[in-house]
């Protein structure tokens, strides 16, 4: 990929994970309340669990810069959960645009990876010239 794509997919990667992060630390502070939140929409308390490990881990992936592809797949997966169970009835503005934001950046990163400044990519350089 060309250094000008690399360096988009690097801001998209690290402000995605910014924000899954974020909202994911902010669901396991107070998870009591986001699990009263799934209960409202008719999900199980598991659901919410899965959802704050997901959201942290996935983060937490993205800003390092490993397993991208996979912790994109599994991040566009609780958005379009977030848009189909909370956010539609709300309509696109002031209801799923957000989530709908943070989907296609998940896609995008989905489809393409971000090889830079990440650390998996400094370990497979690392490999091959010791291997």
């Amino acid at each position: 990929m060309n250094k000008r794509m690399e360096w988009g997919l690097l801001a998209g990667r690290i402000v995605l994970g910014v924000i899954m992060l974020a909202h994911g630390l902010q669901k396991a502070g107070a998870i009591d309340n986001t699990i009263a939140t799934f209960d409202q929409i008719g999900q199980p308390a598991l659901l919410a669990y899965i959802t704050v490990l997901i959201e942290i881990d996935g983060g937490l992936a993205l800003i390092l810069g490993i397993f991208v592809v996979p912790s994109a797949i599994l991040l566009g997966l609780t958005m379009i959960g977030a848009i189909v169970l909370a956010k539609l009835p709300a309509g696109l503005i002031g209801g799923f645009e957000f989530p709908l934001s943070l989907l296609a950046l998940s896609i995008v990163l989905a489809a393409t990876g971000s090889r830079k400044l990440a650390i998996s990519e400094v370990i497979t350089k690392y490999r091959k010239n010791w291997i």
